[in-house]
């Protein structure tokens, strides 16, 4: 009997270390406008190829081009854009609050902002969201005011939670959008039975998960791909591919040799690969995904590809672990510049326009922080005290449950 050589663990690495420019070929690229658009219902194995290829609709040019282009109003460009930088801006002020210790902590959406914008516009009123703690593009394109907003990352009197969630896990039912989970996996399985309960209803309304490339390999993801593919869960679930989970590159979790789209191929679902910063493409597949869940059709995955430019957290230095500079050579651009680059293409938009709208923007955001920061924060004498807080929160406590606490003295 021979012997045979030893067994050696793989284990996947990054292709870009700091010091080290990150060689992207891995992404496995196609032209703008070569991937085809199949009808919605098509069946989920035939879209094996575009699970492997990559929708774009922006060629380098700036050109909307192929199957995938939109039609679309040019006052809903110009609304995406403006969301787009408000989002950019607002993050970047609240990175420095924090930063002035007035949060705790902060999760930025830097190179992310046209995934939440485009497919926001896309769906309707009453859809839910179940995201994660990069999509605060959602509510800035629902026209959430960013007082109430800053006021939850504050955790102060006018705190809509009142306390009761961290910063940046925002809750807010009339615009869609469910409360964030640190464990991101689960808003999967809670999409899946929400739009199923919808089904149940008879109602008309969809559902729309968010995670990103590391929690798909979480057991809630494949739990709940199955629950979606035997139910026809009338569900779009997004993995945002932003290239980095907290700080392991996205080929730990599976990404190196497949796509993340080819695993909704095998659990039976409808699956895209898209350009998640091309705002024409996420509006476009984000509509198609849209029509599918609401002709009865079933659950389409969605992979956005992106890139996570900024860190984590606040608490995090992605320069220990990525050149520092990535963003600047990621192959896909900046989804801000490249909408702007288009819409300037078409007169709809211009540079004197851009410095305006970004000075106005400017302003809105900081009158906004600096109206929240005006409400009490708790150990200051404008606010509430704990023990007011507590009652206001439970002030609809069952009577059982308010006779245990007494008895206990709390």
């Amino acid at each position: 009997m021979s012997q045979s050589k030893p067994l050696s663990l793989h284990v996947p690495e990054p292709t870009g270390r700091p010091g080290c420019k990150t060689d992207f070929s891995y992404l496995q690229l196609s032209p703008a406008g070569s991937v085809r658009r199949p009808t919605v219902d098509v069946a989920p194995l035939d879209t094996s190829d575009i699970a492997n290829g990559l929708i774009r609709v922006l060629d380098e040019n700036g050109d909307a081009v192929g199957p995938w282009a939109p039609e679309v109003d040019p006052e809903l460009l110009r609304f995406g854009l403006r969301t787009m930088m408000k989002t950019r801006i607002f993050d970047a002020r609240m990175v420095i609050a924090q930063r002035q210790k007035k949060m705790s902590f902060y999760m930025t959406s830097l190179g992310e902002e046209a995934i939440g914008t485009a497919q926001a516009l896309a769906l309707e009123d009453g859809d839910m969201h179940f995201p994660t703690y990069r999509q605060q593009s959602l509510l800035i394109a629902k026209q959430v005011p960013l007082v109430e907003m800053i006021c939850q990352l504050l955790s102060n009197e006018r705190d809509p939670l009142k306390g009761r969630q961290l910063p940046v896990m925002y809750s807010v039912r009339r615009a869609g959008f469910f409360t964030i989970s640190g464990n991101l996996a689960t808003q999967y399985p809670q999409a899946v039975g929400w739009a199923m309960a919808s089904s149940i209803k008879g109602d008309t309304k969809i559902a729309s998960a968010w995670i990103g490339d590391g929690a798909t390999a979480e057991s809630d993801f494949s739990t709940a791909l199955t629950f979606a593919h035997v139910y026809r869960a009338p569900v779009i679930l997004n993995v945002v591919n932003n290239q980095w989970a907290i700080s392991t590159f996205q080929a730990i979790a599976g990404g190196e040799s497949v796509t993340f789209a080819t695993r909704g191929i095998g659990s039976g679902i409808a699956s895209l690969r898209v350009d998640g910063n091309d705002f024409l493409a996420v509006l476009s597949a984000s509509r198609w995904a849209a029509e599918r869940a609401r002709s009865n059709l079933g659950p389409t995955l969605i992979e956005w590809v992106t890139y996570r430019a900024g860190p984590h957290s606040t608490s995090d230095d992605p320069s220990r672990y990525r050149p520092a500079d990535d963003f600047q050579h990621f192959p896909l651009g900046d989804p801000v510049a490249r909408l702007r680059r288009y819409l300037t293409k078409q007169g709809w938009w211009s540079d004197e326009e851009h410095d305006k709208v970004q000075a106005e923007l400017e302003a809105e955001v900081l009158a906004a922080q600096k109206e929240a920061e005006s409400y009490g924060i708790l150990g200051d004498e404008r606010a509430p005290s704990a023990a007011t807080m507590f009652e206001d929160v439970y002030k609809d406590m069952p009577a059982h449950l308010r006779r245990q606490r007494q008895e206990l003295g709390v």
